[in-house]
């Protein structure tokens, strides 16, 4: 579809940019990912999210969306499950290069490197589509600056969810990041309802030790220089915060750093 004239295109709410998509990809059935165009005033720091949507009868109907692009990159990238009866996922599943979407225009959330106090190693755990904050993370130059290592486990129900396993695979020979991820960016992808290299659900193989022995890391420990974020499902985000804070990690926000931090912000329809 051709781009809309500015003619065509909806009327945007003061509290939202309208940019145009410029690219789909469709991971699976019930997970795909898109670019917008990316307004010039609209800053944001790894790690956080804006309110992303549609107009629907002439309102807009938005949810929270981690952004999947790293700050310095000129478009904005999402990644996004797919609910059938989702009053905004049942919709945006179907857009395509041309149409409008809406992106807030004050990005926020607290999957931020400042919210954490000083470390040596970033533990970045992900479920589904809580992946997206993390993908600008890794390619954010700042987070190699303040950690000597960084960790990003990724758990999928199946194979063909671990969206981005390509692009994560070749960052260390990527052009300009790639000196500085080599060797320092580990990541540890899981499926738990298929056959795959690591099996489980990623709370499972920290209890059995398995992730560390896959690594050639020591157990999870603040006073060691660990450091953690967490997005994913409730469940995820509720066992492995008991799991952390029983290894004596503290929570951390945007008022206060501590060694760990997670992101309640996550679309489920």
């Amino acid at each position: 579809m051709d781009a809309l004239t500015p003619a065509a295109r909806p009327a945007v709410p003061p509290a939202f940019f309208g940019e145009a998509v410029t690219w789909v990809h469709h991971w699976t059935d019930r997970l795909f990912s898109f670019r917008c165009t990316r307004d010039a005033a609209f800053r944001f720091t790894a790690g956080q999210f804006a309110m992303i949507g549609l107009m629907v009868g002439g309102k807009p109907l938005v949810r929270a969306y981690s952004m999947v692009s790293a700050p310095w990159e000129e478009e904005l990238e999402f990644l996004s499950i797919k609910v059938q009866d989702g009053p905004l996922t049942s919709r945006l599943q179907h857009i395509r290069p041309g149409d409008v979407v809406l992106i807030g225009r004050k990005p926020t959330g607290t999957l931020l490197l400042e919210n954490l106090l000083p470390g040596r190693t970033l533990w970045l755990f992900a479920t589904g589509t809580g992946l997206a904050p993390f993908m600008s993370l890794i390619r954010e130059p700042e987070t190699y600056e303040r950690y000597e290592r960084v960790v990003l486990a990724h758990t999928v129900r199946e194979v063909p969810e671990l969206a981005y396993r390509e692009l994560i695979g070749g960052l260390p020979d990527h052009e300009f990041l790639g000196e500085m991820v080599r060797g320092r960016l580990l990541y540890y992808p899981s499926v738990t309802r298929q056959a795959f290299p690591v099996q489980g659900r990623i709370t499972a193989l920290i209890e059995s030790g398995r992730i560390f022995a896959d690594l050639g890391l020591p157990p999870l420990s603040p006073a060691s220089g660990d450091r953690a974020m967490l997005c994913g499902s409730e469940a995820m985000n509720a066992d492995l915060r008991a799991m952390l804070e029983a290894r004596g990690f503290v929570e951390g926000s945007n008022s206060s750093p501590g060694t760990y931090v997670l992101e309640k912000a996550f679309v489920t329809k």
